[in-house]
């Protein structure tokens, strides 16, 4: 009776070596280290930690470049910025880290609670041979426990919607992330500059609130009609029940979503652009210095004449009498070729009518019949000057039209054929791709260029054209005040978005909404010592990233522009975009079934493109 029993151990030791060689060769398949699922946390913060550190580095080394140019510093200088510059924004405490905690920390934490708590529990229970098992100690039974009861609190707070589910993860994530920023960016106490996250808060609020408004005018109406639980009947039935094509309400609805929301873009931008253009004229230091200098350096106006008319604001300069600010026009109407006569204040008349005639009579002034103030010759172009036409100001006008133009074509002419270029390199040469493109740029030039010229357009029709001729008892100090010819400027430059196409009407609203937030917002608000503006900050910080990356799971429809395609490339990756749209056409095209030869030929020539 002994002989079979070495039979046995002989028989069952290889099948035991099978087991651990096939548990073995599972457990080493490189697919569990790499998942291939797109949107698995590790290759979502692989993409979000590099994207955000590009976008980080980019700026923070452009300075050093440069000095590597100019050879300014010492070589052990540029090393240390460099070393400083690296360790700040890449460490643990830096930007990308931050960005990419709040981008996949919502995502790690509804994935860990869903599949792990809830698939250890759920296995605790239904596994027969675990019930077999005996009692085990005291301590793994409380770990248990602990591990059932968070579990059922998770299920007890999360019995919501899938997305109910990834907003409150994402608003724990962007708690971390916002910790994380202002840890190491601390505003000075004491000191009137903006909080360290203050750029990104507006940012993040207009993008989810545009998101939020796009949800509710979403151009599906079936969306709406599940979020409410309304009965969705659009589709008509035929006689044998199969659905036929949408009644013709709803074409028109989604007509009317789309119009609707590109008359918000408009007013959008035009309130905006109104109060953008008013602070670059009073009060500059509400917007980015970058951003004045690029509306300087494009509006083409002297700093002397920006500053004569901040006096004129806080009435340090008053027509009729002198001022101490009154070299500022003098100088400036010198060294344009007038009389230094035409910029004092206290030989200029302040209203218009008969007496003003006779002002401008005596002091050379032409084209200035009935209406005082100061002379539209000191605010034209100097081009005009030279062709000996600046009196006119339909001819001011036309020029700096034209000389707007010429600067926004070469500012848009890479905005439009950049994306050709980086998407699809040989179509740039093909007519149906690069006319539209150039079609494009001209457009977005005009728009551009009409901007600059009907705010000038606005300024000369108010204080010489018509306003002023028509109430020439208005003193001129109101015409060229904050509430005069700057305002009309002001409340007419933005109508010229319409030129625009209407799916570039929506980012450009949003790039200027953060600004004009900014410049609308109390000085003590903004100021790094103000305790209510600091909660609040955090608050929106946290709701409106958190509310990004919902939308950006979960319906990412809502999402427009950059804020659109940078989350589904950092979420999806290469399945969102072009990349996608190529390869369902060509798994979709209708040939012989694929050999592995050819299989590996389609997958290159996706790459490709």
């Amino acid at each position: 009776m002994s002989a079979p029993s070495p039979r046995v151990i002989e028989h069952t030791e290889p099948d035991s070596d099978h087991r651990r060689k096939t548990s073995w060769r599972n457990t080493a398949n490189p697919k569990d280290f790499w998942p291939d699922d797109p949107s698995h946390p590790v290759k979502v913060a692989l993409r979000t930690y590099s994207l955000s550190l590009s976008l980080s580095l980019g700026p923070a080394l452009l300075p050093i470049a440069l000095t590597l140019i100019n050879r300014s510093s010492s070589l052990q200088t540029r090393l240390g910025a460099f070393k400083r510059v690296l360790g700040r924004e890449a460490g643990l405490t830096g930007f990308p880290f931050a960005i990419t905690v709040a981008v996949c920390g919502g995502i790690a934490l509804k994935h860990c609670l869903e599949t792990v708590l809830g698939v250890h529990h759920v296995d605790k229970q239904d596994d027969p041979e675990v019930r077999r098992q005996p009692v085990v100690a005291s301590t793994f039974q409380q770990r248990t426990t602990v591990l059932s009861l968070a579990t059922q609190a998770y299920s007890n707070m999360f019995n919501s919607t899938p997305s109910q589910k990834a907003f409150l993860s994402n608003i724990l994530s962007s708690t971390i992330a916002l910790y994380l920023l202002q840890k190491t960016r601390p505003s000075k106490t004491g000191s009137h500059q903006p909080f360290a996250t203050f750029g990104l808060t507006l940012l993040f609020f207009c993008r989810a609130t545009d998101a939020i408004v796009q949800h509710f005018l979403s151009v599906h109406p079936a969306r709406k009609d599940d979020l409410f639980n309304i009965p969705a009947n659009r589709m008509k039935t035929g006689p044998s029940g199969n659905l036929l094509l949408p009644v013709e309400g709803d074409v028109k609805t989604k007509k009317w979503h789309q119009s609707t929301a590109a008359w918000l873009d408009a007013v959008v931008f035009w309130a905006c652009s109104a109060r953008i253009m008013w602070c670059f004229f009073y009060q500059p230091h509400r917007l980015p210095p970058s951003y004045v200098k690029w509306i300087s350096s494009l509006a083409n106006v002297d700093k002397r004449l920006l500053d004569a008319l901040r006096v004129m604001h806080s009435k340090e300069w008053v027509y009729g009498h002198s001022s101490t600010h009154s070299h500022l026009l003098t100088s400036y109407a010198k060294d344009r070729g007038y009389p230094s006569s035409w910029g004092d204040p206290q030989g200029l008349p302040a209203c218009g009518g008969a007496n003003a005639d006779v002002i401008w009579k005596a002091l050379g002034v032409p084209g200035r019949r009935g209406v005082g103030g100061l002379p539209c010759e000191l605010l034209h172009s100097r081009v005009t000057t030279r062709w000996g036409l600046d009196n006119s100001c339909l001819t001011n006008v036309g020029v700096r039209f034209c000389l707007a133009f010429i600067e926004a074509v070469a500012l848009y002419l890479p905005v439009h054929f950049f994306p050709l270029l980086f998407t699809r390199p040989s179509s740039i040469l093909q007519r149906h791709r690069a006319i539209p493109a150039l079609l494009a740029a001209i457009r977005s030039a005009t728009f551009l260029s009409t901007f600059l010229s009907s705010y000038f357009f606005a300024a000369c029709f108010t204080r010489t054209l018509v306003l002023a001729k028509l109430f020439p008892w208005i003193p001129h100090d109101v015409w060229d005040g904050p509430y005069g010819s700057v305002l009309a400027g002001s409340l007419t430059c933005g109508w010229s978005i319409l030129i625009e196409n209407k799916r570039r009407r929506g980012e450009m609203a949003l790039y200027v909404l953060p600004r004009a937030i900014k410049a609308s917002l109390p000085a003590k608000w903004t100021a790094g010592n103000h305790a209510g503006a600091r909660l609040v900050e955090r608050i929106v910080f946290v709701l409106s990233l958190a509310s990004l990356l919902t939308f950006a799971a979960h319906e990412p429809e809502s999402l427009r522009g950059l804020s659109r395609w940078t989350l589904a490339f950092v979420m999806k990756g290469r399945n969102a975009g072009f990349w996608k749209k190529h390869k369902e056409k060509i798994e979709h095209c209708p040939q012989t079934p694929i050999s592995p030869s050819s299989n590996s030929i389609s997958t290159q020539s996706v790459d490709h493109l």
